[in-house]
């Protein structure tokens, strides 16, 4: 049995930093912002606004598109790196406030969380276990980044984006999935604790080394690429959409001159999100399939990586519906 997603929903907070705005806060420039990740703005979470906020409302959106009740979703897989609370997880939380049932729970993979998810929820639904499961990407970044660090604080952005999925009616649907992960590139990509303050111990921060990463980066998305399509007996040729990662527009044109595909083939929203690590690629999918980019019968590559190092790709046919809100 193939699991299709019914409908991708999103929910970005209202809040905007803008590159002119980091101008002031820390040495830099919007042109070497623009220049170096391709990013304008990005999405601020407020003081109160937490990780289950944003994927409540990502997941509500989604079941509205599908056309869906909250109440009969029986799997909730969620990613984030930013939890709320280290438990109860943020799934629970969602779970409790759609009123949905069944097993919920979160995973952490950073940047590439969300295909990690999708690959359990396949999993759980080719096997019968779930009939209408959520998978969920939500970060609130802003509030583990350092404003005083140029590589990372014009880089990350706060959202969330879910999938509604459930057995496929048409044999459409996820043809591969394939995860990998690289333990020795721990020290890439982590957070560790701020310098102390007067009021007790810092903070968490991110911290990056921004050109080992862009390595990794684009040899990482072109080969996960490749495997997927591989092990799905899709030709590359045949894809109509790679929606990867939004951690760079360098990066992403990078990978898709490797794979030796045109510009327009790979999906690239980051000028107005910035890095929203595992919310980045159902937030992409969205905009394309809002674009009209998107068309049933159509193969696409979802392709990420992050912290870990982790990396993953998925194979899928879209079945189509999810267009708009009911």
């Amino acid at each position: 049995m193939l699991t299709s997603i019914k409908a991708v929903g999103t929910h970005v907070p209202q809040g905007v930093l803008t590159n002119a705005d980091l101008e002031r806060m820390v040495e830099t420039s919007a042109t070497w912002i623009r220049e170096r990740t391709g990013i304008l703005e990005r999405r601020i979470a407020a003081p109160n606004e937490g990780a289950t906020d944003l994927a409540v409302m990502a997941a509500e959106d989604a079941l509205s598109r599908a056309g869906l009740r909250p109440q009969d979703t029986d799997l909730i897989v969620l990613s984030t790196s930013t939890p709320d609370s280290t438990f109860p997880s943020c799934a629970a939380r969602v779970q409790e406030r759609l009123s949905a049932r069944g097993p919920a729970f979160d995973i952490q993979a950073a940047c590439s969380g969300f295909l990690y998810g999708l690959s359990v929820a396949d999993q759980f639904v080719g096997s019968g276990e779930a009939r209408q499961a959520l998978v969920i990407g939500t970060e609130t970044l802003t509030k583990i980044v350092n404003f005083k660090d140029r590589g990372t604080c014009v880089v990350f952005g706060d959202g969330a984006g879910a999938v509604v999925v459930g057995p496929s009616s048409d044999g459409a649907g996820i043809r591969s999935c394939v995860l990998g992960s690289d333990g020795q590139g721990g020290d890439l990509i982590y957070v560790a604790p701020g310098a102390p303050t007067p009021e007790g111990p810092g903070r968490p921060e991110i911290h990056m080394d921004g050109r080992k990463v862009f390595r990794f980066a684009t040899e990482i998305l072109a080969q996960a690429t490749l495997e997927a399509l591989e092990k799905a007996g899709v030709a590359l040729e045949d894809v109509s959409l790679i929606v990867p990662h939004q951690a760079n527009a360098r990066i992403i044109e990078a990978a898709a001159k490797r794979l030796g595909v045109a510009p327009e083939v790979m999906v690239n929203n980051i000028a107005q999100y910035g890095n929203t690590s595992t919310a980045s690629i159902p937030l992409a999918l969205r905009e394309a399939i809002d674009a009209g980019r998107v068309a049933a019968g159509d193969f696409i590559v979802l392709v990420g990586f992050g912290a870990g190092l982790t990396w993953g790709a998925c194979v899928l046919q879209w079945e189509g519906g999810g267009a708009a809100p009911n």
